[in-house]
């Protein structure tokens, strides 16, 4: 059973929203909240208990605190929660916030009801979910960055040629299957590798650690001889 908490400002759409979900055998509500600040206070005395949610499905513009600052907050105090911004705005900005502060999806509410079943089981299963061209635009969007003004981290020069290509091809958006099958490694080397990768990179997944890649590419180029594993 995945616990799921629902934050929306507007009555009727967090109503509506419930009833879709709850129909779905192996969700359960635990809560809800019409705002970040509210739902910080939910979550606080949820915590400890058998209610505590897998899943918080949250809207972007609440007033007294916004989705983006409260993911923010919820995934710096509860670092194994799982945020799936749910909202009606498509804005490049929010969408770059929402990754840097630790959400692992963004979804339109008009999303079909299976599709966003489908999303909150792979979110809670590890993996990241976004809508269609969501992250592609965040990224395109992104203030470009010069060499003359900002320099990789030494966390990024730190790693290996073989770390690197398979930064690189996390950041095309490849799996560890179709990495292991362009680098003719076996599919547990790549687990290892991509392992390595985010614990070099200090990043929470593989979503901040496409970020990083996007915003230094000239230290990813091919590497022409590649003989590590």
């Amino acid at each position: 059973m995945i616990r799921l908490f629902l934050v929306e400002d507007q009555a009727i759409v967090r109503d509506g929203l419930k009833i879709m979900l709850e129909t779905t055998s192996d969700f359960q509500m635990v809560g809800e909240a019409e705002n970040g600040v509210e739902a910080i206070d939910r979550l606080q005395e949820l915590q400890d208990s058998d209610r505590f949610p897998d899943v918080v499905l949250m809207d972007v513009r609440m007033p007294e605190m916004d989705g983006v600052e409260a993911t923010q907050h919820l995934c710096q105090t509860y670092p194994d929660l799982k945020v799936l911004i749910l909202t009606t705005f498509d804005d490049s900005e929010y969408v770059r916030q929402a990754l840097q502060n630790g959400a692992k999806g963004y979804l339109l509410k008009d999303t079909p009801i299976a599709e966003l079943a489908k999303a909150i089981r792979s979110i809670f299963q590890g993996y990241t979910q976004f809508g269609p061209g969501l992250i592609e635009k965040a990224l395109a969007q992104s203030d470009p960055v010069t060499e003359i003004e900002t320099e990789p981290p030494a966390e990024l020069l730190a790693l290996t040629d073989r770390e690197r290509e398979v930064l690189k091809l996390i950041a095309e958006g490849l799996s560890n299957r179709e990495i292991a099958e362009a680098l003719f490694l076996s599919e547990g080397t790549v687990r290892n590798h991509v392992s390595n990768v985010l614990l070099r990179l200090n990043v929470r997944d593989r979503t901040q650690a496409v970020i990083l890649a996007n915003t230094f590419p000239t230290y990813l180029n091919p590497i022409d001889t590649l003989t590590e594993e």
